[in-house]
């Protein structure tokens, strides 16, 4: 083994075992990149690197979307709009078998255009959905399972952290990512419902229909959903149609539902400032990890190990796809066992790379979109497959009583689903193409 690949395995172990010991997922990085730095050249090359580096990458004006893009999800989960989304869906749907569990899908597909998070998408609707899923009967882990899944579409549909990231890390343009990730987040809401539906034919017992509402009751939960729908076209819509940048789209949005919730009185100064509160919290976290994740990359960086890796499987002659198939395993893999935001940015370097110096028959920017999709498939995988699936373990924090053995039992029926929507995003690449070459 060429002393290049040596080292730099060397740290992936000792990265690992930082991770076993329970350290923090951005420590743990900037630990093992810091030592491996210092190995490579000298302890005072680590301080000159440090000096500069936390400021250029924090700098970074693209960087502002994310805590935007988070303060904009906390303000619709706190003024209530989530709740919103679930009653009008209701409305619509709750008077078939499985209607409720349609519901959570829907509103979740509809939330996730105004919060670019898995986790909060999550816990919103635990809050929001679950007490009316056990009110009229709906089996527990089927329930849950359908809230932990629905979170995932909090990142699958545009607007989403994890793409803004992969972007940023991959120097890729962000509303291009988010043109591509339309489609397959699309077929991740009719998959589910499907799902559901099939569901229903098996076992209807598992969520019986919810009494048909009131005409009066039914256009008053249609009409409050109006302002949620608004603002998210002019989010979604206003980045596919050129007018806004991500970054001030995600302005616009936060401006749009701090609005609404003043409008209604549902944003309470003391609702503001936990939102506030929340979305520092967050983004500290997702900063301390993309701090922890550019040492360690540098350190790779200064092994050549990815470079002397992507060469070494271009040389090989591996069919592209059956090297991207491994990949995407791997990732899955991963996702089960690590944090999403740290496994992106701990791989990426190594990964892009290969992907980028194989032949699909695209451009070089159309397969860094391309896998960009793909990665945000498989994290969406990772938040809800078993053993650490975070929007598992949030859901249920939510619901301590019902065991969590039951929500995977439920989560399953939708994981197939998923991994066939993957393989048709590897099989099709035109999913996730389609629109960025239409609207470019």
């Amino acid at each position: 083994m060429a002393p290049e690949f040596a080292l730099a395995l060397t740290g992936f172990a000792g990265l690992m075992v930082l991770i076993i010991l329970r350290a923090p997922i951005a420590l743990a990085m900037l630990i093992a990149g810091a030592a491996g730095y210092v190995h490579v050249l000298d302890q005072a090359a680590l301080f000159n690197y440090l000096k500069t580096t936390p400021y250029h990458l924090f700098a970074n004006y693209t960087l502002s979307v994310i805590p935007l893009f988070i303060l904009m999800g906390a303000l619709a989960e706190r003024g209530g709009l989530a709740r919103d989304l679930f009653a009008a869906a209701n409305a619509l749907l709750g008077r078939r078998p499985g209607g409720l569990a349609m519901s959570v899908i829907g509103a979740s597909a509809a939330f996730g255009a105004v919060c670019g998070s898995s986790v909060a998408t999550t816990a919103t609707f635990g809050r929001a959905a679950l007490p009316e899923l056990r009110r009229y009967g709906y089996e527990p882990g089927f329930a849950t399972g359908t809230i932990a899944v629905g979170g995932t579409l909090g990142i699958l549909i545009p607007p989403s952290v994890i793409l803004v990231v992969y972007a940023i890390s991959t120097e890729q343009n962000i509303a291009k990512l988010f043109m591509a990730a339309l489609i397959p987040g699309l077929m991740a809401t009719a998959f589910y419902l499907a799902a559901i539906w099939l569901w229903m034919k098996l076992r209807p017992e598992l969520g019986p229909p919810a009494p048909p509402l009131e005409p009066g009751e039914r256009a008053r939960a249609l009409r409050n959903v109006i302002p949620v729908l608004i603002i998210a076209v002019l989010v979604v819509g206003g980045i596919y149609g050129g007018v806004f940048t991500p970054t001030e789209s995600a302005a616009v949005g936060c401006i749009g539902v701090l609005a609404v919730g003043l409008a209604r009185g549902s944003l309470p100064l003391r609702e503001i400032r936990a939102a506030l509160l929340a979305t520092a919290e967050t983004t500290a976290m997702i900063f301390a990890i993309l701090l922890g994740a550019e040492v360690f990359n540098a350190f790779l960086a200064l092994t050549q190990a990815p470079d002397l890796l992507a060469m070494w499987v271009t040389d090989q002659d591996f069919p592209p796809y059956g090297v991207l198939v491994a990949l995407l395993l791997t990732y899955i893999i991963l996702g089960a066992v690590m944090d999403e935001l740290a496994m992106i940015l701990l791989t990426l370097p190594v990964f892009f790379p290969v992907v980028t110096a194989l032949d699909f028959g695209m451009t070089t920017e159309e397969t860094a979109i391309w896998f960009g999709i793909l990665v945000l498939v498989v994290v969406g995988i990772g938040l809800t497959a078993p053993p650490i699936g975070l929007n598992v373990f949030v859901i249920s924090a939510i619901a301590r009583d019902i065991p969590i053995a039951q929500t995977y039992r439920g989560v399953l029926p939708y994981l197939a689903t998923d991994l066939l929507r993957l393989v048709l995003c590897v099989l099709f690449p035109a999913l996730s193409l389609w629109l960025v070459r239409l609207l470019t």
